[in-house]
């Protein structure tokens, strides 16, 4: 009997080991744009049981989550995630930077080599050749010898394309303006899906019910108790817009707001990208391969255009989380009817988070401020002029990295080192700097502890500067208006975000309080694939989502 029972017992664990190891048909990544992690907290209450509380009662939570380097952009966040490193090794160290060996700026997915796919504007002339590693989604067609589809889908470009990696079979991002049309590149391929021309023509009717009608609250506004007034001078406002206050008239500021390009600025751009990754899901059969996995990456955009102009205490921010929630629970139910809740794995996540607006916590006595990247070049050239003699050693500034003239040192005789040195001396004394750091101690030392640490990991040494500086807390630099606010500090504001895991055979109602860090999800998804991890990924994986329920 004893027997038997060890018998009983024995297969039990093998098939609860089976289901935890089963391939899901169907990987989904959302990367919602600059969500910060209190946000599911702070309106917990406006998603009732839907959409992100849905995700955590039968999911698996992340609450202490961080980025683990500076800085943290968007495309440096997409880039992360999906390659399970940091910008020291799989390149990307900004949206836009100074490229020192050919002395200009470049944009990330930038590449006059390819055209636009779906339009007749520049704004397909895209690739990830700026990318050094490979994404977890590389991995998985490697892995399947190509076959299994791997598809990216954003308003912006870079959120498209850097997830998906090399070897993806298409990106998607929106072409705004007068257009109106997701388009692609022809990296990917010469001519649109004949159904995604069709959606395109299509979907021009809701484009327009969009932008004839106001952006109104979803809930009436007084149960917007999650957000300050309606009306602060500290917000940014669209073109021949009075007031930043609802109803926000679409209709009266389309022509002076780009026309299709306003909708970023709303939630229906979260709405029209959930709906057309719907129709990617119908039209590609994915998930429905009895023997391939499929890759769909998702991100959400128009929450990062919300934030930016309106902050992270606006009712705007309110309705856009509260309108996206009911979004994820729609995009949820679709998934479970066309591909079968227990067919697909889902993780949804941040690419970075954000500050309050400066201005507006220093109207409460909490310190802010503005940096001047203008005063900065020139205090910094009369420094050089008056040390060095010599008003052209600074090269560029971007993305709080200072670009040196190697040539012109040489030139003058000096030492690159001290030159840096000399520099960080000088840079440390200014208002609102809080640390100065140089290439040559990135490159000699191994730090440990933050801001430092951070800035390492977001250091390549082909790619970065000469001088890495960081700012004090909610201070940002000034070339971004007076009104809304930005991101891409290491401070918990920009780097705590949420990870959430559900679907297939993830642990249901598990919330983890332990620190873990983005790079950890794409060798976790590799464990589920069960597929070789990305190239330069870490090998840390999230443990609890394997756990028998």
């Amino acid at each position: 009997m004893i027997k038997i029972f060890n018998l009983f017992v024995m297969l039990h664990v093998l098939t609860l080991s089976a289901q935890q190891v089963k391939k899901p048909k169907l990987v989904i990544g959302i990367v919602v744009d600059q969500m910060r992690y209190d946000y599911l907290q702070k309106f917990k209450k406006q998603f009732g049981s839907k959409g992100f509380n849905r995700i955590i009662k039968n999911g698996t939570t992340y609450e202490n989550a961080h980025f683990n380097y500076i800085p943290t952009y968007t495309a440096v966040g997409h880039a992360s995630i999906y390659t399970g490193t940091t910008p020291k090794n799989h390149g990307i160290i900004g949206n836009n930077w100074y490229d020192k060996y050919n002395d200009k700026s470049v944009y990330v997915v930038h590449d006059n080599s390819y055209k636009t796919i779906g339009s007749f504007s520049n704004e397909g002339k895209r690739s990830p050749k700026r990318l050094i590693a490979s994404t977890v989604s590389d991995q998985l067609k490697l892995a399947q010898h190509f076959k299994g589809k791997v598809i990216g889908v954003a308003i912006k470009d870079r959120s498209a394309i850097l997830p998906v990696g090399h070897a993806a079979d298409i990106a998607y991002w929106f072409d705004g303006g007068k257009i109106g049309n997701w388009v692609s590149s022809s990296y990917y391929t010469e001519v649109l899906p004949s159904w995604v021309s069709l959606y395109n023509t299509m979907n021009k009717l809701k484009l327009s019910e969009y932008l004839t009608s106001p952006w109104v609250t979803r809930k009436k506004i007084h149960k917007y108790t999650e957000s300050r007034d309606d009306f602060s001078e500290y917000e940014g406002r669209f073109n021949g817009e009075e007031k930043p206050v609802f109803p926000h008239d679409l209709g009266a500021l389309k022509d002076k707001n780009g026309t299709y390009d306003l909708l970023k600025n709303t939630p229906f751009g979260n709405t029209m990208t959930l709906d057309f990754a719907k129709e990617i899901v119908k039209n590609e059969t994915l998930g429905k391969s009895k023997k391939y996995s499929d890759f769909l990456a998702i991100s959400i955009s128009s929450t990062d255009y919300i934030g930016h102009k309106y902050g992270a205490g606006s009712k705007e921010i309110e309705d856009a989380y509260i309108r996206l929630n009911n979004d994820l629970n729609d995009f949820i139910n679709y998934l479970n009817r066309k591909v079968g809740n227990k067919n697909y794995v889902m993780f949804v996540t941040a690419d970075h988070g954000v500050v309050e607006i400066p201005n507006y916590l220093m109207e409460h006595k909490i310190p802010g401020g503005y940096f001047s990247k203008k005063e900065l070049f020139i205090k910094l050239n009369q420094f050089m002029d008056k040390t060095y003699g010599s008003y052209s050693l600074i090269k560029d500034y971007s993305n709080e990295q200072i670009f040196l003239d190697h040539i012109e040192i040489d030139k003058l005789g000096l030492k690159l080192e001290e030159v840096q040195n000399q520099l960080i001396n000088e840079i440390v004394t200014y208002p609102n700097v809080h640390r100065a750091v140089s290439a040559y101690a990135m490159q000699n030392a191994e730090f440990t502890k933050s801001p430092l640490s951070l800035l390492q990991e977001g250091y390549h040494q082909k790619r970065s500067g000469d001088i890495l500086l960081t700012l004090e807390p909610t201070v940002i630099s000034d070339y971004y208006t007076k009104t809304g606010t930005t991101h891409g500090s290491g401070y918990n504001y920009d780097t705590h975000i949420p990870i959430l895991f559900y679907g297939g055979n993830i642990k249901k109602g598990k919330k983890v309080k332990r620190p873990v860090n983005i790079t950890q999800i794409a060798p976790t998804l590799s464990n589920i694939l069960q597929i070789q991890e990305p190239n330069m990924s870490s090998h840390e994986i999230l443990t609890e989502i394997f756990e028998s329920n």
